[in-house]
């Protein structure tokens, strides 16, 4: 179906824990996660990259105390379900180098002091599409990649492997309200000789049924399932992973604008993860508490600064009250410097691996600090 004036048609993807790039995800901040159980003052700018057999770690890290690297990659590898050579990567026979090396003294200059631990910007988003206040397509297509470990986990579909691609689109009307889903994609890596037939009966029935409202889905509804026809070989033997390549995943999927910084593997005095944090908290907050119906928020940081460079707010013409209004509620209502950010949400402790993968917004299976709408009343009373 074409676009016309009156409706559109928006798309986001996301991609299951088994995804070559998630997994190397999970692992930096696994090791992130280990490193601030001991050490909460510890400084981490951790990479991995993952291929056949393979895992590199790499990096910075400043730290007073000690963590076994290879043995928790090896354990995050086998937790996701890469834990037998059937799957074609296994977590106790692949190698694994470690090229971690000290953070410079020059960062922690500035960083030491209260300010930023780069320059950048960042953005954080909300909207009333739906009850965690995120863009639909990208609610669905999370929902439909937890959806598919679940089953895969709880042994309902024992076919499936950890590697899996979700895709939504969703269809808009003229006040860009969803209103229906008009296409569902899944791409799902299997057990041998599982039929295609069977995977796309299977996952009608135990995943999109149970995910996808049924007042979104109509006749002209399209379902794909491996569409290439097969999906046996995939992970890290099918496909290099690196961290930070799914940032679009984490965040929106593409429905809001992205400042390019990712977030797994780095500490919460690096801005890009902390700061995004606070402006998707600032931004659920505005849209909470009915001042806008879309908010999207920018934060911008020099190196060693603590007081953001700038604040923007784009609510895209659907703000309840003034502009300025909401912009004075905001400063006085946030404190976006990166301690202050730190200190509010305590993320100086191991919460990051668990949103590693599914999204780090708009996840009501977790208690995410940043998530909370605590700020609503201040906000309208401010």
């Amino acid at each position: 179906m074409t676009p016309t004036q009156q409706r559109r048609f928006f798309t986001s993807e996301s991609v299951t824990e088994g995804h070559p790039d998630k997994v190397c995800d999970q692992i930096a901040d696994a090791i992130l996660d280990n490193i601030l159980d001991k050490d909460p003052k510890g400084r981490v700018a951790c990479e991995v990259v993952v291929t056949t057999g393979l895992v590199m770690v790499m990096g910075e890290i400043t730290t007073s105390c000690y963590v076994d690297i290879p043995k928790i990659v090896r354990h995050t590898i086998a937790d996701i379900g890469y834990n037998n050579h059937n799957c074609g990567f296994d977590a106790a026979t692949c190698g694994v180098i470690n090229t971690v090396k000290e953070q410079s003294p020059d960062i922690a200059c500035g960083v030491d002091t209260g300010g930023a631990g780069d320059q950048g910007m960042m953005f954080g988003y909300a909207c009333n599409e739906t009850p965690e206040l995120m863009p639909l397509p990208i609610s669905l297509a999370h929902q439909l990649s937890r959806k598919l470990a679940e089953v895969r986990k709880n042994g309902t579909l024992s076919y499936l492997r950890p590697d899996a691609k979700t895709q939504v689109t969703v269809e808009y009307d003229k006040d860009q309200r969803p209103f229906r889903v008009d296409t569902v994609l899944i791409s799902t890596q299997h057990k041998e000789g599982a039929s295609q037939e069977q995977i796309a009966m299977d996952l009608k029935k135990h995943v999109i049924s149970s995910v996808i409202p049924e007042h979104l889905i109509d006749p002209k509804t399209r379902f794909y399932t491996n569409p290439t026809g097969i999906f046996v070989i995939g992970g890290p033997e099918a496909d290099s992973g690196l961290t930070g390549r799914k940032i679009i995943v984490d965040t929106y999927g593409g429905y809001s604008r992205h400042g390019g910084g990712s977030f797994s593997g780095k500490d919460p005095t690096k801005v890009d993860r902390s700061a995004a944090y606070a402006a998707r908290h600032a931004a659920k907050n505005i849209v909470a508490a009915r001042l806008a119906d879309r908010c999207e928020l920018q934060l911008a940081y020099a190196i060693g600064v603590a007081d953001p460079l700038s604040i923007f707010i784009d609510t895209f013409g659907t703000h309840q009250i003034a502009m300025d209004e909401i912009y004075r509620k905001v400063y006085q209502c946030f404190n976006f410097q990166p301690k202050a950010i730190i200190d509010y949400f305590g993320l100086c402790r191991p919460i990051y691996r668990k949103v590693a993968a599914y999204g780090h917004f708009g996840r009501n299976d977790l208690e995410l600090p940043w998530e909370k709408t605590d700020k609503v009343e201040e906000l309208k009373n401010a």
